[in-house]
């Protein structure tokens, strides 16, 4: 499952260097704006404890977590929208990712630029948003124009959308950006075939210098205000020391590291993990001596959507999924254990998976 999250924002807050502590990708990293002009791309991997934990129990001879793509998307700037700064290739690079991450500068160094002068997160947030917000008038405007003349013509169904087209140009009028728009579903299938660029769900992430990465600072606390009714999460994370965390070798190394700084776990954790929450996805496992692996599926998928995932053989020719509960198989010890016990489901086409369930498919091709 192929889904993606793009890391955006002003040149010089901290991207690439985040993007680098996530992926190991090694994107350029400098003290100038337009240091990334084409989008860096990595696969991450979702950390998950439980995943771990199964493969104690297994023992398995491989084991292989879920993953998440990133984009590390160049630095926007104002009048993007209009094409200032290769403003035009940068937004096309973010209509094609699911979840935006954009990263504020939340930090004070003389050494390091700011393309507007100062440190600022809430204007720096509010300059990407007006940009976003501006192409998506553009988009909707285009699009009106088409319906309008289809209305004229007598198309009954272009008449109803012109007035869900001209719902969503106030919208976006008013400076607001098109996920907090309510529609009704007769509304969504014109809104979603628009890939607004501010429809997208979005997490916030404060770049902090070292003294800042567990209560934040002044700069934080104003840009937490300043957000507090997008309903969006906010992350702290110091890019440096994330940075610092990648370039070590071992996990004993990394741990100390932690300790030191008096943090229980990397910040690119909390970060994955919320990408992945973000995307609306949730993790089932398959389980055995041959390898012990975590899958990505949508929330409310299906089985035999879930089978789908693996191969799309198992979709078609499924039969049933045999399901035993994460903390059931760690309590318990063994799959053979959860048998005995009679903990083991077996369901069928219409069973929902739920977060951490251990499946194993049954099909016929």
């Amino acid at each position: 499952m192929a889904l993606k999250c793009g890391i955006v924002g002003l040149p010089n807050v901290g991207k690439s260097t985040l993007f680098n502590a996530l992926s190991s990708g090694k994107a350029l990293a400098a003290n100038y704006p337009f240091a990334t002009k084409e989008p860096n791309v990595g696969m991450i991997t979702v950390p998950d404890e439980r995943l771990d934990k199964l493969a104690e129990i297994v023992n398995p001879q491989k084991i292989q977590p879920t993953t998440v793509e990133i984009v590390d998307i160049a630095g926007l700037i104002k009048g993007a929208s209009k094409g200032e700064g290769l403003g035009n290739q940068f937004l096309a690079n973010i209509r094609e990712v699911d979840a935006i991450v954009h990263v504020v500068r939340c930090f004070d160094d003389g050494n390091v630029v700011h393309v507007d002068g100062g440190v600022d997160p809430v204007r720096d947030k509010e300059t990407i948003d007006m940009e976003l917000i501006l192409k998506d008038m553009d988009t909707v405007e285009k699009r009106l124009e088409k319906l309008k003349k289809n209305a004229k013509a007598g198309e009954k169904k272009a008449v109803r959308a012109v007035q869900s087209g001209e719902k969503i140009l106030n919208h976006l009028n008013s400076e607001k950006p098109a996920r907090s728009l309510e529609l009704d579903d007769d509304e969504l299938e014109l809104f979603n075939s628009m890939l607004l660029l501010t429809a997208k769900p979005i997490l916030y992430v404060c770049n902090v210098d070292e003294d800042s990465v567990q209560d934040g600072n002044e700069h934080t606390s104003k840009f937490a205000e300043a957000v507090k009714d997008e309903g969006a999460q906010v992350i702290l994370i110091s890019a440096g020391i994330e940075a610092d965390i990648a370039e070590l070798e071992s996990k004993e190394e990394r741990m100390e590291f932690l300790m030191d700084m008096g943090l229980s776990e990397p910040g690119v954790n909390k970060l994955i993990q919320a990408c992945y929450r973000l995307l609306n996805l949730i993790t089932y496992f398959t389980a055995g001596e041959k390898e012990v692996r975590a899958w990505t599926v949508k929330v409310g998928s299906t089985a035999p959507q879930a089978a789908g995932v693996i191969h799309s053989d198992f979709e078609k020719g499924f039969i049933r999924a045999e399901v035993i509960k994460y903390n059931d198989y760690v309590t318990l010890g063994s799959e053979s254990a959860v048998k005995d016990a009679g903990k083991m489901g077996v369901e069928g086409k219409d069973y929902i998976v739920v977060d951490g369930d251990i499946m194993h498919f049954r099909f016929n091709v």
